[in-house]
This record gives structure tokens, sequence and C-alpha cells, in this order.
């Protein structure tokens, strides 16, 4: 007898982009998974303009539903949309991405295969032409293969991407969802994992899942998203201070001299088609660039939160938790 296909729900943060939203729930009514097995939830997160003139045209094709909140950041939004879900797999991605054809089958033969773990899957750039988004997703690359595929048996996949990203509802709610002390796109898919293996739960790197991520990006605007990473990962470290025994935020873990040199060297050894018509030459100082830009973020944010102890434990189902307001910024 076949086993049933998961119910799945899909789940898409959105902040104020109609344009590539319309892309992505359009790549979602391509899926190849049965349309009566899966729902999509928008989760408007303050936009100025509702996306509900975005999702119209789709339904009849697929079962979408706009929820919304106000402004509170992306782990919110994501909280929010799991709350809403029915399905028993939630599958995240965001506004500014295109699911290929085969995504949601693939997270979800996955799911039947070990229904508790959470899955990743390979996230390519769609504007390779543009250095700067070519060379944050090229970093991702290189992080994924140097933390999971470089893992030894033991250690296991350790970071997943939540743009891409499938996870049982009932586990993703037991462990409290994404930590909303994170109220911007910055380390939150981090500290979700992380968690998630601390309580015992393995991560799986699935690449047959696809996604094309099409963020647009100039070099005031990568700056900012790397400043921003940086900022997040200070926000990380104090929560991963607050699990450890002695509870004091210990400062940054430097990996050794040959991650950051490997890192230099990969631009020249990925295929040409994930640099489009780029140098290497030019991604290698865009990832480089990446690197001053996370590291001002993180003593920025350092320094400005000195002596405070903003940071909290994570919360279940996204409910309100300190945070600073002043970063509010855009979601990835």
């Amino acid at each position: 007898m076949q086993q049933q296909l998961p119910f799945c729900s899909v789940i898409i943060p959105t902040l104020g982009r109609s344009k590539p939203l319309a892309k992505c729930l359009a790549a979602l009514a391509a899926q190849n998974y049965p349309s009566d097995r899966f729902e999509v939830i928008v989760v408007d997160d303050g936009s100025p303009t509702s996306p509900e003139e975005v999702a119209a045209p789709f339904r009849g094709r697929i079962d979408v539903t706009v929820a919304t909140q106000s402004h509170a950041g992306p782990a919110r939004a994501r909280n929010t949309g799991a709350e809403r879900a029915t399905g028993s797999l939630l599958a995240f991605t965001d506004d500014d991405c295109a699911p290929a054809a085969g995504w949601l089958a693939a997270l979800a033969a996955r799911h039947v295969a070990a229904t508790d773990q959470a899955i990743g899957g390979l996230t390519t750039c769609a504007l390779s032409d543009n250095p700067y988004a070519n060379a944050s997703q090229i970093l991702i690359s290189y992080l994924y293969e140097y933390f999971n595929s470089r893992s030894s048996p033991a250690d296991g996949v350790r970071f997943l991407t939540s743009n891409n990203l499938a996870m049982p509802r009932e586990l993703f709610l037991q462990i409290g969802g994404f930590d909303t002390a994170f109220p911007s796109a910055a380390a939150e898919d981090r500290e979700l994992c992380e968690r998630w293996l601390r309580k015992g739960f393995q991560l799986t790197y699935a690449p047959e899942a696809v996604v094309e991520h099409a963020h647009q990006l100039t070099m005031r605007s990568f700056w900012r998203q790397h400043f921003g990473y940086g900022r997040g990962a200070h926000r990380f470290h104090q929560l991963r201070a607050a699990h450890s025994e002695s509870g004091k935020h210990t400062g940054v873990k430097v990996e050794p001299l040959s991650f950051y040199m490997e890192m230099l060297r990969y631009p020249f050894v990925v295929p040409v088609s994930e640099r489009g018509r780029n140098s290497p030459l030019v991604i290698t100082a865009a990832v480089a660039l990446t690197q001053v830009a996370n590291a001002a973020g993180y003593y920025w944010e350092a320094f400005t939160h000195r002596g405070s102890s903003k940071a909290t434990l994570p919360v279940q189902s996204g409910r309100d938790v300190p945070r600073d307001t002043a970063q509010r910024n855009d979601l990835k």
C-alpha cells in the first residue's frame, strides 16, 4: 500500500516586495506536488501595501492565505505562519526565492524517510551576474561545504539556511520555533539549527530540493547585509553563552587560518556557471569584504550593548521577548 504524501505548509515571510513574491507564488503553483497536499501561508510583516492583491490570482491554483502582523521581523513572521499551519511538514522559503518544480516533492520524500529530521535544500543564485548577490551565495556554498560536507559522520550536518528549510511542525513548535530575539534576517537560522541539534534532533542536507534566490544587491546593501549578519552573530553568541555552564559571553570562536584562506580561494574553484560573468578576483574581493563587514557589525553590536543582557532564551511559539527595536532591518 502506497504511503500517503504528507500535507505540507509552505511559509513565506514578506515585507514590501510584491514582484518577487509573485514570482515565488508562481513557482509554488508550478510544483509537481499535488495541489491538495500543500498550503501556502504568506505572512505580511507590516508591508505598506497588503500582499493580498499578489496572492489573489493564485487562488484556485493553490491554497494560499495571507496572515498579517505588526512589523517584528522574519523570525516572528515564520512563527506566525507555523502557528496557523495545518501541515505535518513546514517548508520555509523567502519572498525573493523561486523553488524549483521538484522542491516540495524532494523535501516531502526526505521527510517520509526520516520524520524527525530537519531538511535543508540547495540554494542557487538567480542573479549570477550581480557580483554582490553572487558573492553572498558563494559564501553560503562555502560554509555549507565547510560545516556540513567536511564534518565527521559523528558531527553530521550543522547548519542550514532559512530560505530553504523544512521541519516537522510538531517538533518545530516543541523547541519554540525561531527565536524572536532576532528582529532581522541575521543568524536566526543559525541559532535554530544549533538549538535543534542541542535537543537531540538531526539536520539533513537535500541538494535535490533546489531554490533560486534573487536578491538584488548594490555595494551599499551588500555591506548592510553582512554588517547585519555580524550584529546577529553577536546576539547568537550571547544566546549561546546563556546555555553554557558559565553563562559568560566568551566572544567569537575564530576558525583556523586555513578556513579563511580556503574561503578566499573558493571562488576560483567553483564552476564558472556559479560565478556568471564575474571574475574570481572580483568575487574573492567581495567575499573578503563580507568578513570585514561581519566583524564591524559584531563589534558595533558588542560596543552599543556593552554591559547589557538583552539576549534572552528562546520562547514558545514566537511570543514577545525583549529586543532592540532599532534593529528592525529588511528581510534578506
